[in-house]
């Protein structure tokens, strides 16, 4: 990375903190980065240097993807960043890919740490010099401090939207969010549902700062996350995966649904039914996912308006039988390549007559005639509800 001139905050709402960054940066002569207490990018300083040797793998790496890799922390919280409440010096660790020294600054607030400023920095310091730095950093605590606050209201009041019924609960809920989100409120939004490992506590959610564009984040029961995003534009709706992206990564969780936008909070419980359902057909149609978006469902917008749990059509309930589970598969593979039996018995690596065997099975256990229009839509509805 040659002539890196960078300076940037991966979000542009935190308040002031580019400009905190910065003043340390200027205080102690040396790039800095402020990461939150997970390792997450917030803000980076300005690093101007024609040397490649300025950088190393894991500030690039952290800049790029705005995070660290787990083998990093815990090399760095091996110097007890953790528990300091003043800088830590952490020596050069070319195993580690840190080929320069750091200096730490923990960003504190009432005890708790929030994050932490890193410099690449050996120099020396005086002791004026590390405690105005500190005095910068402690600053910076207070704001992170002050917007997990802000974000831990707006999660709950999502939740309480996202959950109530209707009525004078949910018209308090409404009115709650819109007082967390402030001006925000009035900007078009998304709604993204990830379907989150059934392991999952809530205190394994990221905190919303560390996904772009992410405006509340909060867990709901059957093991789901739903996401706030604000948006540009009701139709633009890129931020909105993105965010559904990241935050698979960080939770582990295995798919993501996301709903259209829409521009007034009391629309928030239709757009959460959008993504959840769009979740479920990822879950239920892989090549829908991993991140599923609602105008992309096709016949699973209308499939994932059936009852969850609904007993499947009486006539196609034989075939649903674990004993049957090859013929299930041949039918939706036929059915998938509208009738076609040439490619389905490519796609099903098979000879035509075993095809012409198996359908004709299907047609023994169904009572189905698989050239009537009606009963191949019966059928390929009642397979991929069966999915759901």
């Amino acid at each position: 990375m040659r002539g890196v001139r960078e300076r940037g905050a991966v979000r542009t709402d935190y308040g002031g903190l580019q400009e905190l960054v910065d003043e340390v940066s200027a205080l102690l002569g040396a790039p800095a980065t402020l990461e939150d207490r997970d390792f997450r990018l917030i803000a980076f300083g300005a690093h101007d240097s024609e040397d490649d040797a300025a950088m190393d793998p894991v500030r690039t790496r952290s800049i790029l993807t705005r995070r660290s890799t787990a083998e990093v922390r815990d090399w760095f919280e091996s110097f007890g960043i953790t528990r300091a409440t003043g800088p830590v010096r952490i020596p050069a660790a070319p195993s580690a890919g840190v080929f320069r020294g750091r200096l730490c600054l923990p960003v504190r607030h009432g005890g708790i740490v929030y994050g932490y400023v890193w410099l690449l920095d050996e120099a020396e310091h005086s002791p004026a010099q590390l405690a105005a730095a500190m005095a910068v950093a402690s600053r910076i605590g207070d704001r992170l401090a002050a917007s997990a606050a802000t974000g831990a209201e707006a999660g709950g009041a999502l939740r309480s939207l996202l959950t109530a019924g209707t009525g004078a609960a949910r018209d308090e809920a409404q009115e709650a969010l819109r007082s967390a989100l402030g001006p925000d409120a009035d900007e078009p939004h998304a709604l993204v549902c990830v379907r989150l490992p059934a392991a999952a506590g809530d205190d394994e959610l990221p905190s919303p700062r560390s996904i772009a564009s992410a405006a509340a984040l909060t867990r709901l029961p059957e093991h789901a996350a739903a996401l706030l995003v604000r948006l540009r534009s009701p139709q633009l709706l890129a931020p909105a995966r993105t965010a559904a992206d990241r935050l698979l990564a960080a939770t582990g969780g295995r798919v993501a649904g996301v709903s259209d936008g829409r521009t007034a909070l009391r629309e928030l419980g239709g757009a959460w039914r959008e993504a959840a359902d769009a979740a479920r057909a990822a879950a239920a149609e892989p090549a829908l996912g991993p991140v599923a978006q609602w105008t992309e469902l096709g016949a699973y917008r209308l499939l994932t308006a059936l009852p969850s749990g609904a007993a499947p059509d009486p006539v196609v309930a034989p075939l649903l039988a674990p004993a049957h589970r090859e013929l299930a598969h041949t039918a939706e593979v036929f059915l998938d390549h509208a009738g076609q039996a040439g490619r389905t018995a490519a796609a099903l690596a098979v000879h035509r007559q075993t095809l012409y065997y198996r359908l004709s099975r299907i047609e023994q256990l169904t009572g189905l005639d698989l050239a009537s229009g009606t009963s191949r839509l019966l059928l390929h509805m009642a397979l991929k509800a069966a999915r759901l």
